[in-house]
């Protein structure tokens, strides 16, 4: 098992050159996966990226029956992050990290990310804005990917709107609606948090597009 800053390099170079340290919170949340992934080493990398997937589905549920059931949604939507995180930390750390995992990890997330913009949805928030959201969090990735197949080998520095974001963002969102829905203001935090992420995507995706033109340039 690699040592934390050992996994924190090797984790740069897999997401090309960009360096954790440049985000509080993108550096907490891996120190936080590495963390977990040290007394859990011997298990499969694809254990935790399956178990992340269900999870997020399972906040769909509790998100249609709404009220208290909110909040059940919002913490599965942070433990479906979390093992996300966790895949990529028992890969690496534990030296089994390759191209094939690295692109089921990719695809696992945007599917992930479909089910919080469904949680979405299905507490109250318009089918467009839910849409929009989900869209955001796949764009900066998707640009990321074609900016790799046109040759950039950096992938630019971390965002506003970058995976833990996105997983608080839903997660808080959701759990927040559920501990005001006797107020009858589910529907209404749910939209607001909804709104708020889709502000951030454009925020990010911006900043990401900006930095990606200048090596597109090069």
């Amino acid at each position: 098992m690699l040592s934390r800053d050992e996994y924190l390099a090797a984790w740069s170079r897999w997401h090309g050159g960009t360096d954790p340290a440049d985000s509080r919170l993108v550096h907490g949340w891996l120190t936080l996966a590495y963390t977990l992934a040290v007394p859990l080493g011997r298990l499969s990398p694809l254990v935790a990226t399956a178990l992340g997937l269900v999870v997020a589905g399972a906040a769909i549920g509790p998100a249609a029956a709404g009220g208290a059931w909110l909040v059940l949604s919002g913490v599965l939507v942070g433990l479906s992050g979390l093992l996300d995180s966790l895949d990529g930390a028992l890969a690496i750390a534990g030296g089994r990290a390759s191209r094939r995992g690295f692109v089921l990890d990719s695809a696992v997330d945007r599917l992930t990310e479909v089910a919080y913009a469904g949680a979405f949805w299905v507490a109250g928030a318009p089918g467009w804005l839910a849409a929009a959201f989900g869209a955001l969090c796949w764009l900066p990735d998707y640009l990321r990917a074609r900016a790799g197949q046109a040759g950039v080998s950096e992938t630019g520095a971390i965002s506003v709107w970058e995976r833990p974001t996105r997983v608080a963002m839903a997660g808080f969102t959701l759990g927040g609606a559920g501990v005001v829905a006797g107020l009858g203001l589910a529907e209404e935090v749910v939209t607001a948090g909804a709104a708020v992420g889709c502000l951030l995507g454009v925020v990010g995706t911006t900043q990401l597009g900006v930095q990606l033109r200048r090596a597109l340039a090069d």
